[in-house]
C-alpha cells in the first residue's frame, strides 16, 4: 500500500506565508502614509518659518494623542497608540527643526525617561548635573525646553524644583507622569559579592522595606541619581544599583530583581519648561504660586474664589518663604486654563486678595 503523506504542514505555511504577504503590503502603505504626513509637516514647518510660529506646540499634539485615543478600535490600546505616533510626530517635528531639552542626566534617569515619553526621541537631550542647571540651560536659551521633576508620590515634593519655579521667568508648559519601577542590578546577575548597593536618596527611601528584608547586611550608598549609581555598578562588581529599565540597559548591568518599590503605585511628577504660554487644549490645568498677609482667616479667603466660581483643585502644598515679608508660599494646582472663564474669574478675585501671585502656566494634563 502506498503512503500518504500529511498535507496539513504544507497548507500551514501557505496560510503563514499568505499572512506576512498581507503584513508586508500594510507595511508599505503605513510608509507611504508616514511620508505623506511627514510631506504636511514640512509644510506646516514653511508655514511657520514665515510666521515666527513656535516649532513646538504642546497643547496642539496633546489635541493629537487625546484624538487618536478617541479613534482607537484596537487591539492596540490606547498607550501603544499614543507611544508610538510620540515617535512618529517626534520625526516630524524634526522635519521643522530639532528640538534641545536640558534635563537632569546624566543618561539612564526618570528623567531622561520622562523627556522621551513627552518629547520623543528625535530631539537632542542634554543631561545637566543638577536641577539648577536645567533651569539655567533654559533661561540662558541654550535649550528650548527643560525637563525637571516636580514631586514623587510616595516621598513628595522636589523642594529645589519648588524653589526655583518661584524664581524664574520661565513657564510650565507641559507635564509628564512616570511610573517608578526601581530594579536591583548588578553586572553578575546577581548578589554575590555586594558589598554595597547605590541609589539616589529617594529611591533608596523608596525601596527601604525590600532591602530591610531581603539586604538587611549591606551598606547602602546615596548618589547623586539611579544613573549614577548603575556607571558605579558597571564599573565596580562589589557595589549593585538601585535604578529603572532605561539604566539597566544603557550601563549594561542584569536584573538581580524587578519592581523592588515598596509602594507599587510609586509614580515622579515631572514639569516641562520653557518660554512657550500654551493655548487651551481642552484638558488643561493651571499652576500657581500664591502668599497670603499674616492675618486670620487668610488662606480660607486664598482658596474659597476657586469652590465659589467651580473650579477644582488638584494640589495644594506650602513651602516656607526664604526671604520677604510673608511665611509661606502655595504652591497650587486648578483643573483649567488661565483663559477660561471660570479660572479667569477666581483669578481676578485671587490677585486682589493674595499677597503675592504668580501664574507658572497653563498647560495640558498628562493622560
Amino acid at each position: 500500500m502506498a503512503e500518504q503523506t500529511n498535507p496539513q504542514p504544507a497548507a500551514a505555511d501557505g496560510e503563514l506565508d499568505a499572512l506576512r504577504a498581507a503584513i508586508d503590503a500594510v507595511d508599505r502603505e503605513i510608509v507611504e502614509r508616514l511620508n505623506r504626513r511627514a510631506r504636511l509637516a514640512q509644510q506646516v514647518g514653511e508655514f511657520k518659518h514665515r510666521t515666527d510660529a513656535p516649532v513646538y506646540r504642546p497643547e496642539r499634539e496633546a489635541q493629537i494623542m487625546a484624538r487618536l485615543r478617541s479613534i482607537n478600535p484596537g487591539p492596540l490600546s490606547g498607550d501603544a497608540i499614543e507611544a508610538i505616533w510620540r515617535e512618529v510626530v517626534s520625526a516630524c517635528r524634526e522635519l521643522e527643526r530639532r528640538l534641545r531639552v536640558a534635563y537632569l542626566g546624566p543618561a539612564g534617569t526618570f528623567s531622561e525617561q520622562a523627556l522621551l515619553r513627552h518629547f520623543g526621541s528625535s530631539v537632542e537631550a542634554m543631561p545637566c548635573a543638577t536641577i539648577d542647571e536645567v533651569f539655567r540651560a533654559t533661561e540662558a536659551g541654550t535649550t528650548d525646553f527643560g525637563v525637571v521633576p516636580v514631586e514623587n508620590s510616595s516621598e513628595g515634593a522636589v523642594n529645589r524644583t519648588l524653589d526655583l519655579l518661584l524664581l524664574t521667568p520661565l513657564s510650565i508648559s507641559g507635564e509628564v507622569s512616570v511610573p517608578v519601577r526601581q530594579n536591583l542590578m548588578t553586572i553578575s546577575g546577581s548578589l554575590d559579592g555586594v558589598r554595597r548597593i547605590a541609589s539616589h536618596p529617594q529611591s533608596l527611601a523608596q525601596c527601604a522595606g525590600w532591602l530591610d528584608r531581603n539586604a538587611p547586611g549591606i551598606e547602602r550608598l546615596p548618589v547623586a541619581s539611579n544613573a549614577e549609581a548603575a556607571r558605579l555598578a558597571a564599573a565596580e562588581p562589589g557595589t549593585a544599583a538601585i535604578a529603572g529599565d532605561h539604566a539597566a540597559q544603557r550601563y549594561g548591568l542584569q536584573i538581580v530583581a524587578r519592581s523592588i518599590q515598596d509602594d507599587a503605585n510609586n509614580r515622579t511628577r515631572f514639569a516641562v519648561i520653557g518660554r512657550h504660554a500654551c493655548a487651551p487644549s481642552g484638558a488643561d490645568q493651571t499652576s500657581l504660586i500664591l502668599s497670603v498677609p499674616d492675618r486670620a482667616g487668610a488662606v480660607h479667603a486664598l482658596i474659597e474664589p476657586f469652590a465659589r466660581h467651580g473650579v477644582s483643585m488638584k494640589r495644594f502644598e506650602s513651602r516656607p518663604a526664604r526671604q520677604g515679608l510673608w511665611e509661606y508660599y502655595f504652591y497650587i494646582d486648578v483643573i483649567g486654563h488661565r483663559d477660561d472663564p471660570p479660572v479667569v474669574a477666581a483669578l481676578a478675585e485671587l490677585k486682589s486678595q493674595a499677597a503675592f501671585c504668580k501664574v507658572i502656566g497653563s498647560y495640558p494634563r498628562a493622560a
